[in-house]
């Protein structure tokens, strides 16, 4: 089986493709078309790792196919080099803006084409990497789901709360993101907590409680020491989310800054989904009582500044319960 990456080249003039061909085929396989149309229907049928685009062509012009291919779900996410003789700023820009990766300039350098296109390859493996370990947390947060009494819109409610109020308080769009990603993971050590405690529906015993508050402690022992962004975050939000501003929380009692901003976030996020919600043993609280609730706890168990920014963003977090009620 070749399990080579596949590149779709496209070019009207033969000799532009012998070209590509003699610097690419020892490393790739590769597939042709001499139009737009034809290049169309291999993108579809045979879903190449990347594109070589010519732009000036008879028929369907490079910006028109690569038009067509990103409004497409199938092909939208093939990344597309424009090959050109066209070298003005302004094509290159409107290439850029059409979703093109990058530009390679005719008459083409063959370590360049080389390195351009591994380099493509490279990003793409990457977001391919990401988007499996993407989903392999989020199916570690819906096992946690299967042992706990929480439905399974408690993880997306509660995140895409974190990741409002992280906007809400200021911080980035990517940041707030890995966020979003990351709050999921709060609960994870759930697992190790035995059944008999996680789904009791009356008062936990003071020994029972201890063990279930190990499951901070037994999420980071899953969690490990990974060195991604989004791995550490989740760690140190199923450690240290049950801290709380004035010291009173566990596992280490920790004050105020001292508790990364990610847990004090998500802290919010969590107790406000799990007031709201309906338990076993209890009923769901009201959004008035709830939100007196965090804003009453400002300053002792939550962020004061956090709790501002959840005042602020308290309508988008409702439009968020409407879409995934219990």
């Amino acid at each position: 089986m070749d399990e080579r990456k596949t590149l779709l080249v496209v070019d009207d003039e033969p000799a532009n493709l012998q070209v590509l061909k003699n610097i690419l085929a020892s490393d790739y396989r590769l597939l042709f078309a001499r139009d737009g149309s034809r290049a169309i229907t291999l993108a579809n049928t045979e879903k190449p790792d990347l594109i070589l685009l010519d732009i000036m062509m008879p028929g369907l012009s490079g910006y028109e196919v690569i038009q067509q291919l990103s409004a497409a779900p199938d092909t939208k996410h093939i990344p597309v080099i424009f090959v050109t003789a066209l070298s003005d700023t302004k094509d290159e820009t409107q290439g850029f803006e059409l979703g093109a990766v990058d530009f390679i300039t005719k008459p083409v350098s063959p370590p360049i084409v080389r390195a351009r296109v591994k380099n493509q390859l490279s990003l793409v493996k990457m977001d391919e990497l990401k988007s499996t370990r993407l989903a392999v947390v989020q199916k570690l947060s819906r096992a946690t789901e299967y042992k706990d009494n929480e439905t399974g819109h408690h993880v997306i409610r509660m995140s895409h709360y974190a990741y409002t109020i992280a906007r809400a308080a200021g911080y980035s769009p990517a940041w707030s993101e890995t966020l979003l990603h990351a709050a999921p993971m709060h609960d994870i050590g759930k697992i190790g907590i035995p059944d008999h405690i996680l789904q009791k529906k009356g008062a936990l015993s003071g020994e029972e409680w201890k063990i279930m508050q190990r499951h901070t402690l037994i999420g980071a022992e899953i969690l490990g020491n990974d060195t991604s962004e989004l791995m550490q975050m989740a760690k140190n939000i199923a450690v240290y989310h049950h801290e709380k501003w004035d010291g009173t929380g566990y596992p280490y009692g920790l004050q105020t800054d001292a508790i990364p901003i990610e847990a004090r976030i998500t802290a919010i996020a969590d107790v406000f989904d799990a007031l709201t919600s309906q338990r076993p043993y209890k009923p769901a609280w009201s959004i008035e009582d709830a939100s007196d609730y965090i804003c009453k706890n400002s300053g002792t168990h939550f962020d004061p500044i956090l709790v501002e920014a959840f005042n602020r963003c308290l309508p988008e977090l409702l439009d968020f319960k409407k879409k995934w009620p219990e």
